[in-house]
């Protein structure tokens, strides 16, 4: 796992942008993991921003949503698919047809979930996931107690999640108790996976799925056992650390050939 300490959210946004970028120019086709929520934000807008000023290409990519709530009405603006039309997929040439989310409206959920994860098969895996960190270390919606093998399928928010996303809705009473998401197995087949955590209130989640064990009361610890893991936190995110300083020059001294 490397750790990158960033002065804000704008640095981060650029250099998760410019690992997706290079991933693009050397394969035009690759299947993106696409997080919701703020963190991915500045990634996204920095996205769009070389798409129409640079001409950032993204026509052959594909794109594979995280997770979607389980019975909002298709087309509700708060679903995961069309917060992710709205903040990202619209602001680039993407293909409407190459980007999927999991159906939580579907009769059968179990069978949607099943389909999901051949269908992330079939596109050849995820070249690269974005992350976003919740402040109990949920990834996903993998809430505390999931199993660190888990797949796609349903899964109950608790309360503080709710909570949380009650900022999306009129109230905490019109958030669903129950969503779709990719497992933390799904989740870890990705072949680079990129966390976002920016804020003080993030600062206990960050130091517990870096410098904590790997648990399962700590989702995103699982991440831990990643091959290609980069966490990108802002100063406040990292604040609780204990090896800040280690972090700050191992990516100080970086080789230039290695990239993120």
């Amino acid at each position: 796992m490397e750790v990158v300490i960033l002065p804000g959210s704008k640095q981060i946004g650029s250099l998760a942008a410019d690992a997706i970028e290079a991933l693009l120019r050397r394969k035009a086709d690759a299947v993106l993991g696409l997080a919701t929520g703020s963190s991915p934000l500045p990634v996204y807008d920095e996205l769009a921003r070389r798409h129409e000023q640079a001409g950032l290409d993204f026509s052959r990519a594909h794109g594979f949503a995280l997770d979607e709530y389980v019975g909002l009405e298709p087309g509700h603006p708060q679903s995961y698919r069309e917060v992710i039309r709205r903040e990202f997929t619209d602001r680039v040439n993407i293909d409407p047809e190459n980007v999927h989310s999991p159906d939580g409206s579907a009769a059968d959920i179990e069978a949607a979930c099943e389909a999901y994860e051949e269908a992330i098969k079939a596109a050849g895996g995820v070249d690269l996931q974005l992350l976003g960190v919740g402040t109990d270390g949920h990834i996903g919606f993998n809430e505390p107690g999931s199993s660190l093998v888990s797949r796609t399928r349903i899964k109950s928010l608790i309360e503080q999640t709710r909570r949380d996303n009650a900022r999306f809705f009129n109230s905490i009473h019109d958030v669903p108790h129950h969503v779709l998401t990719q497992g933390l197995g799904t989740i870890m087949d990705a072949r680079h996976v990129i966390l976002i955590a920016t804020g003080a209130q993030k600062a206990q989640a960050v130091r517990d799925f870096i410098e904590g064990p790997v648990a399962a009361i700590c989702a995103a610890s699982v991440l831990q056992m990643h091959p290609h893991a980069t966490v990108l936190v802002d100063e406040a995110a990292a604040s609780s650390l204990r090896l800040a300083d280690y972090y700050r020059h191992t990516y100080d001294n970086k080789p230039g050939w290695q990239g993120l």
